[in-house]
């Protein structure tokens, strides 16, 4: 693909980088000359020291050529502006970073219609996702979130002492648009129907909305006991914190954030309800003593210093907090800090930019599909219905669907969900599906000829 990256920052970098070694065709556009030389000295592209709202810049790149327009920087107004411009110059697909404020305001006016660009995201929120998943799911074989975190995916083994062992889907009265997708039994794969029972140690795959699979999954266990309201304390009060608590108001828990400036903390008091606001520093041993942090079920930390994060994860787990997560900006020391971290009491290190960069991953393919995940005998397709699909206008109940195929999501031009047999399917729409290999074909076929 030829791809115009605008912003060779932490997030523009990291994705430019990952690109160029994929043998993409990669132009990256910085105004920041010494940003822009050092760069140059590391990738195998088109580095350009220019304004990534300039026409001259945009048209010297080939943006009239550009199957795919990144602008990454960190200023709002000059990614909405160059995205826009891109797009009127001739970009096929124009992706936008936004800062997390502005993406809330999505819910009054649509930047992305306003400006005609494609696609919205905020790294922040993206991350924040990223670990509100963990919080949710902490004990689960796999939790992967699809349609922009709409829809939840989540695998784990039925427990012996569950007491929805041998009995049927039927019988069991699943929320709204929350299913079981796929059942793995032994070397068997069972894409099931009403009358299938669940037995021990089945490996099953459900997915629905976020927070009622979360809410119904205690069904499965052993007991069916209210669980109790999770302690969780964050560390960092900046936006990747602010973006987290919010994401935690679906959650039954207690949130607590330690923040050290004193005006962040008196802002945070203003924009979260139901949540306490420390004025303190989670690196200091004697405040975490005092804040009894080893009473927490989960320590997050969230600050712009890796280190910080990391120290702060020990400490807390040395106190007795039973999951810490800490952001790691660079990448690679966060697949390392996944790798081994457990042996230091790290539940999961996460990356805003390996966050970003799966995000958008599922836009740099010129296949019709993106395979977003292999699980145990089958695939999770991504896809989009183009305008020659037989399915545009049909309700889901009305289609047919090839046999080893489940489809756990629809995402329309603002909001994702489980597909109901009702729902109707539009030009564009984009389809997440479950899929045996053997029925890969026939499932692209019919939403994507």
């Amino acid at each position: 693909m030829n791809i115009i990256i605008v912003g060779a920052g932490e997030i523009g970098t990291h994705i430019a980088l990952s690109l160029a070694a994929e043998s993409h065709v990669i132009v990256v556009i910085e105004a920041d000359d010494d940003v822009a030389d050092a760069l140059d000295s590391r990738i195998d592209a088109r580095v350009i020291a220019a304004d990534g709202t300039s026409i001259a810049a945009l048209v010297d790149a080939g943006v009239g050529d550009c199957d795919l327009f990144l602008t990454l920087t960190s200023d709002n107004n000059s990614n909405l502006v160059s995205a826009s411009i891109a797009k009127r110059l001739g970009a096929k697909k124009t992706i936008c970073r936004v800062h997390p404020g502005l993406q809330r305001e999505t819910l009054f006016l649509d930047y992305g219609e306003h400006f005609g660009i494609d696609y919205l995201f905020s790294s922040e929120r993206l991350a924040a996702v990223e670990l509100g998943k963990y919080v949710r799911n902490p004990t689960s074989d796999m939790v992967e979130e699809i349609a922009r975190g709409f829809v939840e995916i989540q695998q784990f083994t039925l427990p012996a002492g569950s007491p929805l062992c041998g009995r049927p889907l039927t019988e069991i009265q699943f929320p709204p648009r929350v299913r079981v997708g796929v059942i793995n039994r032994g070397s068997e794969m069972i894409v099931p129907r009403a009358d299938d029972h669940l037995l021990a140690g089945d490996l099953l795959t459900l997915f629905g909305e976020p927070t009622r699979l979360h809410d119904f999954l205690p069904r499965f266990r052993q007991h069916s006991e209210k669980e109790d309201e999770l302690n969780i304390v964050i560390f960092g009060g900046g936006e990747y914190g602010f973006s987290l608590a919010q994401s935690l108001k679906s959650v039954d828990c207690r949130v607590r954030i330690f923040e050290e400036d004193e005006n962040r903390c008196e802002a945070l008091s203003d924009l979260l309800t139901n949540v306490t606001i420390i004025h303190a520093d989670a690196t200091s041993l004697a405040e975490m003593k005092e804040e009894q942090i080893g009473m927490a079920d989960f320590f997050i930390a969230t600050t712009q210093v890796d280190e910080d994060n990391v120290m702060s994860c020990l400490q807390a787990h040395s106190l007795g907090t039973k999951y810490c997560l800490p952001l790691i900006h660079r990448a690679d020391y966060a697949d390392a800090m996944t790798s081994y971290g457990e042996k230091m009491g790290i539940l999961a290190a996460v990356s805003p930019r390996e966050a970003t960069r799966k995000d958008l991953a599922r836009f740099i393919t010129s296949d019709r599909f993106h395979l977003l995940r292999r699980l145990e005998g089958v695939e999770l397709l991504e896809t989009a219905v183009n305008e020659d699909s037989a399915i545009i206008g049909k309700k889901v109940r009305d289609i047919p669907w090839p046999k080893d195929c489940v489809l756990v999501a629809l995402l329309g031009s603002s909001r994702g969900q489980v597909p109901a047999a009702d729902d109707v399917i539009g030009l564009e729409d984009t389809l997440y599906a479950l899929v045996k290999p053997g029925a890969k074909r026939d499932f692209l076929k019919l939403v994507a000829p």
